[in-house]
């Protein structure tokens, strides 16, 4: 039976009955252009979210000018002011008109000019977008002019003022003709808050320029400019602090021109040490072409740099810089310009992620000989940790090695990883690894030898982490080095000698594959199928092979030896997926580094084994040679300088 349509309602009958208003079509409306206010606003909504929004993009406005000091004045966190003044080239009084209209820039005149832009703006969107949702006035002087003029974007009015050579704008009243926006800010500390960090990532950018902030007639940050070719590193330390300077590594890497493009990639900046991580990610900063951006796959690279350093879900912190040719980049993807896309971002995620696992790489233990590892002001009691130890306090942990026949009691089958630990001697049955050098001369009973002179007035230590001295509760090695006292983790501090020594015997061959017996099928979406026509090369390289059995089912039929017993389709499922995503797969790795990591955190020395200094010695020096030695592969840090200064403090030697 059919029912009859029930009349159409209107007013505030259809509102009350929201069931007829959905199923009474509305009248049908003509096609019309929107007025142009009506797209000021619609534009406003895109570019300017909240105060901090128009402050980034007229300070944007002010370095593309060519300004040297950027003064920023704000009351009622920018709600009721916001006032950007420079020293930059200026406006002509004749083009200050043109200024607020849409679309008009001075910095793009073409499609081609787009396609490589070098300036902080182009939209031309920014000044109209403020100037139609507040009170808005331009004050600027070129220094052809005799006087600086103002323009009141309500009027259209132009007078001349009086101003030194440069820009001064001033926004009133923040959304004052669109009050229900003004409803969603925040309180006047939190919108201030975001001013001031906006402020920030230009200043992280531009270490030539000053900048200074006032906020209710006070001075709230200021960062000089800085000159010279440590301008870049004063001007973290203004910003980010000391403790971020002394708690990173310098990055520095630079990749060759590819055909087609004008130059290589370079990153460079500064990389935290696994040490400083944070549990927010609010201390990562990523510049293009200096630019602060938020990419993804900037940040994959970036994070997956820690993977191996890190411990738990721990955020890195890091301020990278990458210079990269314009055109092989596009700002044009979002109205704020924080977002990018890369022309191949594969070589982006690669080129970034080197840099940074480069400059982690290095132990940091060669910091010490020069004098410049940041000491750790704990306590003794602070550095030591509770542990479990075994039920027999006479207990000792055998060797560990692999011979032809051996198989560890982890329960995976190595026997072609045998040759990766040396087999123990059998004059010397408890040695866990075979010494590299021999152990430091005796010293006469009344002289101790130039190497070893340690005093305060002595010479530096030829090794970082110094001579070993004795082993505390079978757990910590005890060393002397110039500083001081080096307190090591033994087990870890083996543990990552071991897994780093596999990642390399493991790196010179490819994954092999082993091929399953019955191939195992699945769905697969769209996107699968393409992913796995387009980078079947890939998967073959990392072992996988996947071939379609229909135009809607794939069929894996080898996968990795060490990742046999596992489950194919989800393996091959997380490959396509990260392979569609980030054009690079490291499932397969991080999956061998997990095995590979549970192989040398068993291989590795237990506690409560007795170690002679000779074997102490030996995993001192390992640990100067091993890359990524200062951590564990659980993340978990292996050494800690305690300097003459510390010990002096607890000891009140000098009050």
């Amino acid at each position: 039976m059919d029912y009859p349509r029930p009349p159409r309602r209107s007013g505030h009958e259809a509102y009350n009955d929201p069931v007829n208003a959905a199923l009474s079509p509305a009248p049908r409306r003509r096609i019309r252009e929107l007025p142009d206010e009506l797209v000021s606003q619609i534009a406003a909504g895109e570019v300017v979210e909240r105060p901090a929004s128009v402050v980034r993009e007229l300070v944007d406005n002010a370095l593309d000018a060519g300004a040297t000091q950027v003064t920023v004045r704000l009351i009622a966190g920018g709600v009721r002011l916001i006032a950007v003044e420079d020293n930059g080239i200026g406006i002509p009084s004749d083009e200050l008109p043109v200024a607020l209209k849409r679309h008009a820039t001075s910095k793009i005149a073409s499609l081609q000019e787009l396609e490589s832009v070098d300036t902080m703006g182009f939209r031309g969107e920014a000044l109209a977008a403020i100037n139609s949702i507040a009170d808005t006035a331009v004050l600027s002087r070129t220094p052809e002019q005799s006087t600086a003029f103002l323009l009141d974007g309500r009027t259209g009015e132009i007078k001349p003022v009086a101003r030194s050579t440069g820009t001064t704008v001033e926004v009133k009243e923040l959304f004052f003709s669109t009050p229900a926006r003004r409803k969603f800010l925040k309180t006047d500390a939190t919108e201030l808050a975001h001013c001031i960090e906006s402020v920030r990532r230009h200043a992280l950018a531009r270490p030539d320029v000053g900048f200074a902030i006032w906020h209710e007639g006070k001075l709230v940050e200021q960062w000089r400019a800085c000159s010279g070719s440590q301008a870049l590193q004063q001007r973290l330390a203004d910003v980010l602090g000391e403790d971020f300077l002394a708690q990173s590594v310098a990055v520095d890497f630079q990749t060759v021109a590819t055909p087609g493009a004008m130059q290589g990639v370079r990153v460079w900046g500064r990389a935290g040490i696994p040490d400083a991580a944070r549990s927010r990610a609010d201390h990562q900063f990523c510049y293009v072409n200096g630019r602060y951006v938020r990419d993804k796959v900037l940040t994959h690279a970036a994070r997956s740099a820690y993977e191996d350093v890190l411990h738990g879900h721990r955020q890195p912190v890091y301020a990278l810089y990458i210079e990269i040719d314009p055109a092989r980049v596009d700002v044009n993807v979002h109205p704020t310009k924080i977002e990018v896309r890369f022309r191949d971002s594969r070589e982006m995620h690669q080129t970034v992620r080197h840099a940074v696992e480069r400059a982690l790489a290095a132990p940091r233990v060669q910091a010490v000989a020069e004098g410049l590892a940041q000491p750790v002001a704990a306590s003794l009691a602070e550095i030591a940790r509770p542990i479990e130890r075994p039920a027999f306090a006479g207990w000792a942990q055998p060797a560990i090695h692999f011979g032809a026949n051996d198989t560890p009691a982890f329960g995976h089958k190595v026997r072609d990883l045998a040759a990766l630990w040396p087999p123990a001697s059998a004059s010397t049955p408890t040695a866990p690894w075979t010494v590299r050098e021999p152990a430091p001369p005796a010293a006469p009973a009344n002289q101790e030898p130039e190497a070893w002179s340690l005093g305060r007035s002595g010479s530096q230590n030829a090794w970082p982490l110094g001579r070993a001295l004795a082993q505390l509760h079978g757990v910590y090695i005890l060393a002397e080095n110039a500083q001081g006292l080096v307190v090591v983790d033994m087990h870890a501090a083996h543990e990552r000698i071991v897994y780093e020594r596999l990642k390399q015997q493991l790196d010179v061959s490819r994954i092999t594959s082993q091929p399953l017996l019955i191939p195992a099928p699945f769905a697969a979406t769209p996107q699968e199928v393409a992913t796995t026509e387009a980078h079947s090369g890939t998967l073959a390289t990392l072992g996988l092979e996947i071939s379609p059995l229909s135009p809607k089912t794939l069929a894996v039929r080898a996968v990795p030896a060490t990742l046999a017993q596992g489950d194919a389709v989800e393996l091959a499922r997380s490959v396509l997926a990260e392979l569609a995503q980030h054009e690079g797969s490291t499932v397969i790795e991080r999956a061998r580094n997990e095995l590979l990591g549970t192989m040398a955190c068993h291989g590795a020395v237990r506690a409560n084994r007795k170690l002679t200094l000779e074997e102490m010695n030996a995993l001192l020096r390992d640990m100067e040679r091993t890359e990524r030695s200062d951590q564990c592969n659980h993340g978990r840090p292996t050494w800690r300088q305690v300097t003459l200064k510390d010990l002096d403090a607890l000891f009140l030697r000098g009050r």
